[in-house]
């Protein structure tokens, strides 16, 4: 556990990603291959769920502590984060504990979970005394299931490839779908040897980048394709031996939440992985991600369901055929691959997605305009000649969407981030006007710079009109105006109407709050996709 608490504080204190790396190669070529294994699970984003209740982590934190919990809480609310707050509250062992990564998960981590609150108190209070500061608030961590650190998955593979020597491409792969974190799949993980894949096993996504230059300098008819840009769910859709598995960007099989998709592609020659966007359609036009919605996360999809939210998969790219890897195919070679092979299906579930016709910029960028009348975020520009990358490689797939909607809203309450964030006020929620009252509409944590971070959470602490656990309501002041892809309308919400990815554009220092947005104008977004 020492070295793995000792990696978590390089990586949170490294100043850029060269440093980052050298403390990954370095752990996995001195750590346990247990250790790594359940290293890389950890850092590639696959957290173990909770294991505790936080509100009894915070009782038994206070007790073991020693001081009453409103001072523990106190405590909490000035650090922001719990797993931090316990380890400097319990005093712990001055050396730590040189038991290893994998010793605590098998023996406290994964046994915590089904025991008696009782005998979780017990088991964690020995724990928290027994480890040092630091190993404790990784323990934290892992058990209350808010385990995450500044790594993408892509550094934690190209790290292991600078320490094993296994091209980053081929663990990338191998590290796809579902795996359980033994040292037998590890060391099938490093070979060198060319290991059997399980037939479910989906490829590396594809990425495309968000269009940050002009367009004409980047695209040349007759050299790019050009397809819609979706409002969905990613999805590889795979068919091998005779079994079909449908996999999301998330690495989740989700077959049974979307069985209609699943049983067009027993029509699919065997060996073959479609790429494609999972959407809700009526008349061949999208429906709103809110109705997707209704059919995410269920084990079993009613028939009534299928019929009032029926999914197609829109295939815009073939990954195998005839299980044959074509990922170093051209666009052009897959997509005539592509289209042979949805010719032949029937039944409207699996769609071969439109190209978009162009012969000039001024094509391309009248279509583009048109979108949100079509339901789509935009366009997808793809070089013809391009392979399929594993990841995001800059320059061969764009993405370029409509300009996002914006409302000018005002700041109403405000709670403490996390980690790097702890003990500021970063996480805001927004109200805009309705009959003379401020009414919340959205939340949002991204968009302003350090420097105004700082300036609103000194803001919030002067301003405070009350406080409901870690979150403060303010005096209504600040104006911000804020950016989202789609508003719908939302029983769920009591203002009625949702907003699809809202983040902050820009403080609108020019505004007063009696010039702020109202719940109408909204609304009008929803209906007529603009403010008026």
């Amino acid at each position: 556990m020492k070295q793995f608490a000792l990696l978590f504080r390089r990586l949170e204190e490294a100043e850029g990603t060269n440093e980052k790396l050298e403390a990954l190669v370095e752990y996995f070529k001195l750590a346990p291959e247990a250790d790594i294994i359940n290293a890389i699970a950890f850092l590639s984003g696959n957290r173990p769920r909770r294991r505790v209740r936080v509100t009894d982590m915070r009782s038994w934190g206070a007790e073991a502590a020693g001081i009453p919990l409103w001072l523990f809480e106190e405590c909490y609310e000035n650090t922001g984060d719990l797993a931090e707050t316990i380890a400097l509250l319990v005093r712990g062992g001055s050396d730590g504990n040189d038991e290893s990564l994998t010793h605590w998960i098998d023996t406290v981590i994964h046994p915590l979970h089904g025991m008696e609150p009782d005998e979780q108190k017990g088991l964690l209070i020995s724990s928290w005394q027994s480890l040092g500061r630091d190993e404790c608030f990784v323990f934290n961590k892992l058990i209350s299931g808010s385990f995450r650190v500044g790594i993408s998955a892509k550094s934690v593979v190209n790290a292991l490839s600078f320490a094993t020597g296994i091209d980053a491409k081929i663990l990338t792969h191998r590290l796809m779908g579902k795996w359980q974190p033994t040292v037998q799949y590890y060391r099938s993980l490093i070979s060198p040897e060319s290991t059997g894949i399980d037939i479910s096993t989906p490829y590396p996504f594809a990425l495309a980048h968000p269009l940050d230059q002009p367009v004409a300098d980047v695209v040349q008819p007759g050299e790019w394709l050009a397809e819609w840009k979706y409002d969905g769910i990613r999805a590889q859709l795979i068919k091998r031996e005779g079994e079909v598995f449908l996999w999301s960007r998330g690495e989740e099989i989700i077959n049974d939440q979307f069985p209609e998709v699943v049983a067009a592609a027993s029509a699919l020659p065997d060996g073959t992985v479609l790429d494609g966007e999972l959407l809700v359609l009526s008349g061949g036009k999208p429906r709103p991600f809110a109705d997707m919605q209704k059919r995410v996360g269920r084990k079993k999809v009613s028939g009534k369901t299928m019929k009032d939210y029926p999914v197609s998969l829109i295939a815009f790219d073939i990954l195998e055929c005839g299980a044959k890897d074509l990922r170093n195919l051209s666009l052009r070679e897959r997509r005539s691959k592509l289209e042979g092979v949805t010719d032949s299906l029937e039944g409207g579930n699996i769609i071969l997605s439109p190209r978009v016709n162009f012969t000039s910029i001024e094509d391309l960028a009248l279509a583009r305009e048109g979108a949100r009348d079509r339901s789509v975020e935009g366009l997808m520009l793809k070089r013809l000649d391009s392979s399929y990358p594993t990841g995001r490689k800059r320059g061969d797939w764009w993405k370029w969407k409509v300009d996002p909607l914006t409302v000018d809203a005002v700041l109403l309450y405000a709670q403490a981030g996390h980690g790097r964030r702890a003990g500021l006020y970063t996480d805001y929620t927004f109200a805009l006007w309705d009959h003379g009252r401020l009414v919340p509409f959205a939340k949002a944590y991204s968009g302003l710079t350090d420097a105004e971070i700082t300036e609103v959470d000194r803001f919030v602490k002067q301003s405070t009109l009350e406080k409901f656990g870690p979150v403060r309501s303010v005096t209504p002041k600040l104006v911000f105006e804020l950016a989202f892809e789609g508003v719908q309308p939302s029983s769920r919400h009591k203002c009625g109407v949702a907003v699809r990815f809202p983040r902050i554009v820009r403080w609108r220092r020019d505004l007063s709050v009696k010039d702020a947005d109202s719940l109408d104008d909204l609304k009008k977004i929803a209906n007529t996709g603009t403010l008026q």
